[in-house]
């Protein structure tokens, strides 16, 4: 089974995806929805404007509160208020958010920005093409790797149930 095949076999019922996208660019947004909406439909994407935003929706606070745990984030590094790498330190700081999966997916390609990731303990590091194209194709690359190769943890309950086991 695969989770672009949008069931779990464990509860026989559809499962959609839920990635979270970090992204100040409302063109990107819209290019980002597009090109997952041709690689999985099973793909929910929840959009965050900038890193104040994305912790809300991460910690369910406020507007957010019922907010899903998302299996990925997508995270841009240079937006206001809260810039990716903050909010990289932060996820990676927090014991209940740190197994999320963060791809860092921007149009910097400094290597003191690919550097400085790495460092935050980021998943991996993707430029973004300015081709339409190219575009889809690394979303569509994002999907089959992370969304339906990658095995992620089911929920936030298994995890905290398996951890403790470790204890």
């Amino acid at each position: 089974m695969t989770v672009s095949e949008g069931k779990d076999k464990s509860e026989g019922k559809d499962r959609s995806i839920d990635v979270l996208l970090v992204e100040d660019s409302p063109g990107d947004v819209r290019l980002t929805q597009e090109a997952f909406r041709e690689a999985n439909v099973s793909v929910h994407l929840h959009v965050a404007c900038d890193g104040v935003e994305a912790m809300a929706f991460l910690r369910r606070e406020g507007a957010y509160a019922d907010a899903p745990r998302p299996d990925l984030a997508l995270l841009d590094l240079n937006m206001p208020r809260m810039d990716g790498r903050q909010v990289l330190a932060h996820i990676k700081e927090d014991s209940s958010l740190k197994t999320i999966p963060t791809v860092i997916l921007t149009t910097s390609e400094a290597e003191a920005d690919i550097v400085k990731s790495y460092q935050l303990q980021a998943n991996c590091y993707l430029c973004k093409p300015v081709q339409w194209e190219a575009f889809e194709n690394l979303v569509k690359s994002i999907n089959d790797f992370w969304l339906t190769k990658v095995k992620l943890p089911q929920s936030k309950a298994q995890e905290t149930e398996l951890v403790a086991h470790q204890d």
